[in-house]
């Protein structure tokens, strides 16, 4: 979840602040972008290195190569600005806590934004999550994904016999085999394991258990606990 990834407590900077101190603030906390808020905390904008970065191009090149008037309207409003609130790019686009990073990832290359401010219920800001952070999913243990898998996928959501389905991960790959009840939760299971942090692909051999050996079990846990049931 975006939760587990997003840099807390978010750096954010107030409308008013002044360019040169958000330029600070980014070198300072090595970051890249800044949240702007306001009183209560609730996004306005985001101001990136990009930003910044128009200003110095808009002004007049040393060498004669390059002018302001040849930059497009919206770069040379931009070397204008003094405070956040006439630099930053609004309204911000923003992410959840409880977000996957499926949609957190949708979301940027959706907006074209290399970063999210992530907001409460109450919209306040309380981190920020990049794109470098969604690539640290890829660098989940194997161990972890598995355990994922097998306690929440398989178990609790589908209510599955973990020890009549295998669960192997190599590298981000799963490969699902054994058997399950009903044959219809295949597909499910499929999607919901493509869709843990990590997973890079999904090898299905899974099989729809057959009455037949629904029946065994089920007399088997029957005659092992008729035998408990006889022992002094």
């Amino acid at each position: 979840m975006v939760a587990d990834l997003m840099t807390a407590p978010a750096v954010c900077v107030r409308p008013g602040t002044g360019v040169k101190d958000i330029a600070l603030d980014l070198a300072e906390h090595d970051i890249t972008a800044v949240p702007v808020v306001d009183d209560l905390g609730h996004p306005l904008g985001v101001i990136s290195e990009a930003d910044l970065m128009a200003i110095q191009a808009a002004r007049p090149d040393p060498a004669g190569h390059l002018s302001a008037a040849h930059l497009p309207p919206g770069e040379r409003a931009r070397a204008r600005a003094t405070t956040a609130a006439e630099l930053m790019t609004s309204p911000a686009v923003v992410a959840r806590p409880q977000w996957s990073v499926v949609e957190a990832a949708r979301t940027m290359a959706r907006h074209h934004v290399k970063r999210l401010p992530v907001v409460d219920d109450a919209e306040q800001v309380v981190g920020v999550v990049s794109r470098s952070d969604l690539l640290r999913v890829f660098l989940r243990a194997d161990s972890m994904i598995r355990q994922e898998i097998t306690t929440e996928i398989l178990t609790r959501t589908l209510r599955q016999d973990p020890d009549a389905v295998s669960v192997d991960v190599t590298d981000g790959r799963v490969r699902l085999s054994g058997a399950v009840d009903p044959g219809a939760v295949i597909p499910v299971a499929v999607r919901l394991c493509e869709s843990v942090d990590g997973v890079v692909g999904v090898e299905n051999d899974l099989y729809a258990r057959s009455g037949a050996e629904a029946d065994t079990e089920a007399g088997d846990r029957a005659g092992a606990r008729a035998d408990t049931g006889r022992r002094p």
